[in-house]
């Protein structure tokens, strides 16, 4: 069965045809290109303007004048190591918790199939229909005295790690996954003896290492951007992530140590991208066949 496309094969087949098709495909991805780091050159830049440059009408496409100062001024006076420091912290410990306890739940809900396992699935998706600010009192309530134990968890990183253990998508992201395994691994591996832990730990998670990049990508930058809950969380400035850092220590910074305070805070996140995009790629893609 032939498949319809833009352009046929015997056009292409073309010299005429086949040098118009390259350099549209050319134009096309040099322009989506310039519209992605365009604005990652301008934000740069920008950090090393003049104040009196940046906020200059028309904009200067390039500084007429290059001053690094902008970079270790913001390194200095916003506190960057402290801040980025307490980031990791949170977004280390937010993943890590969310990986074993949505990986566990996900695994228990695909495999083991418990009673009511299509209730409680139902439950955990109906949360994603709730918008996450209404969630934030009834949120800031538990945290700031934890039932049974009353206890507090305000300026505690634990505030920050618990809370994001409950994430609706990715432990649904997870099931789907488990879902789509072949079985016969799975038997097989029952067959040679192996437990439930066992096939978790030595054939599950190997098999899944993609949706695992996709999890552990989406948790990491949820809790690198994410403002209003840390913001509520850590009242002691010195605790506090670089998101919420940035808002609190910006009022008497120039705005060009400001910029490029957002672009060392954000250098994390796009490098850590980079290192696992191959991870991405396969796990979007892993999602949308039929193992």
């Amino acid at each position: 069965m032939s498949t319809r496309t833009l352009i046929s094969p015997a056009t292409l087949a073309r010299p005429r045809g086949k040098a118009i098709y390259w350099t549209v495909f050319t134009a096309v991805v040099v322009l989506f290109a310039l519209a992605f780091l365009f604005p990652v050159y301008w934000m740069v830049t920008g950090a090393m303007k003049s104040p009196d440059e940046v906020a200059r009408t028309p904009p200067t496409l390039v500084p007429h004048h290059w001053h690094l100062g902008g970079y270790t001024d913001a390194w200095d006076l916003m506190q960057l190591p402290q801040h980025l420091w307490n980031t990791v912290v949170q977004a280390a410990g937010a993943w890590a918790f969310q990986l074993v306890f949505c990986t566990a739940a996900a695994y228990a809900l695909s495999k083991l199939r418990p009673a009511f396992g299509k209730v409680i699935l139902g439950g955990i998706l109906a949360t994603l229909m709730v918008p996450a600010q209404a969630l934030v009192v009834p949120k800031y309530l538990t945290a700031a005295d934890l039932p049974l134990i009353h206890t507090s968890l305000l300026n505690d990183p634990l505030g920050i790690w618990l809370p994001a253990v409950a994430n609706a998508f990715n432990l649904y992201l997870l099931k789907r996954f488990f879902d789509q395994l072949p079985r016969d691994v799975l038997e097989a591996a029952e067959i040679d003896g192996a437990g439930k832990l066992r096939i978790l730990w030595s054939v599950v998670l190997p098999m899944s290492r993609p949706v695992l990049g996709v999890v552990s990508i989406f948790a990491l930058v949820a809790v690198w951007q994410d403002f209003l809950w840390p913001l509520m969380v850590f009242s002691d400035t010195d605790k506090q992530p670089i998101s919420v850092a940035l808002v609190q220590l910006s009022q008497n910074i120039q705005l060009t140590v400001l910029i490029a305070a957002m672009v060392i805070a954000s250098i994390p996140m796009v490098a850590l991208f980079l290192v696992f995009q191959r991870h991405i790629i396969a796990g979007i893609g892993a999602g949308s066949t039929k193992g």
